[in-house]
């Protein structure tokens, strides 16, 4: 059986003579998180719109579960949920009536456990514009997934939220994927990218200029490992000590800190030198470069 549940083929997408998406191909499968990143104007919205049946692709070709997205719409709406920044709810309706109108489009029964799983069991005949923002995406995630699609878009899903709003959608999104549902990711948060995504795909100027886990992502980068120390006499901290791989040394509160380009033999140094110098280590960090670094490199240097 193929688990491709998204293909996307040279896909190109205008705006007159702009260029938004420049031939860019990618491929979800079923049950991975696919993070979508890039900065303002990269092509990561004309992407999902033209995924999500909204706008019409120039070329290439776009599939979903095999369904053309922009020929196909009818069968397409129930094999998708999308989750966007803003709902566009009025701001009047009720949660209950929301999940029933939604649930009504798809043709499923109303699904009311998902307003107890979300914790909006209190606020089902509360008015959508007295939700507080955590709730109203909440509300939208709920929307989104009560149909049981097998795919789900999501829109910077946890922006602007609080850490315990964010904990939980982490938590429902982690539910859908370990139920098979491919979930496509576009988010401005690195360190969510990071945490959330099996692959990532990182646009620019209409082109995918990176693609991989996170892990392989950093890997490939210039950044070093940042190794921090803390030992019992500072023995770091008053000698020069001579440590291989070490690219650049600082001293931070407590810690002697080291950026190693090869942190193996650099660790490996810094446990002998405060052995033998009859020092105790209290503390030891190995902290790869992030995402978030990666990100700023690529971006920066094209």
């Amino acid at each position: 059986m193929n688990d491709t549940v998204i293909h996307v083929s040279d896909f190109r997408k205008t705006y007159g003579e702009t260029v938004a998406v420049d031939g860019i191909s990618f491929a979800v499968e079923r049950g991975e998180i696919f993070g979508l990143l890039g900065p303002n104007g990269a092509g990561k919205t004309s992407t999902l719109e033209c995924l999500e049946g909204l706008r019409r692709a120039d070329g290439g070709a776009l599939d979903i579960l095999g369904v053309d997205p922009t020929r196909q719409a009818r069968k397409l709406r129930n094999l998708i949920g999308v989750q966007l920044q803003t709902s566009g709810l009025p701001a009047t309706m009720q949660v209950n009536e929301a999940i029933r109108f939604f649930c009504a489009y798809h043709n499923v029964a109303p699904r009311y456990d998902l307003i107890e799983r979300l914790g909006l069991k209190d606020k089902q005949r509360s008015q959508y514009g007295q939700l507080s923002t955590g709730q109203q995406r909440r509300l939208a995630l709920a929307l989104a997934v009560a149909h049981k699609p097998p795919v789900v878009f999501l829109d910077e899903p946890t922006a602007g939220l609080d850490v315990e709003s964010r904990a939980e959608l982490h938590a429902l999104v982690q539910e859908l994927k370990t139920e098979g549902t491919s979930i496509i990711l576009a988010t401005h948060d690195m360190a969510e990218a990071e945490k959330m995504s099996d692959r990532v795909a990182i646009l620019l100027r209409g082109k995918i200029v990176a693609t991989g886990t996170p892990r392989e992502i950093t890997a490939t980068g210039a950044g070093l490992t940042k190794v921090s120390v803390r030992t019992e006499h500072s023995v770091l901290h008053r000698n020069g000590a001579a440590i291989p791989g070490v690219n650049r040394h600082l001293i931070e509160e407590d810690y002697a800190v080291y950026f190693s380009a090869d942190p193996g033999p650099t660790v490996t140094a810094l446990l002998q030198y405060i052995g033998d110098h009859s020092d105790t280590l209290i503390d030891l960090r190995v902290e790869r470069p992030s995402l978030e670094e990666r990100f700023l490199e690529i971006t920066s240097r094209r």
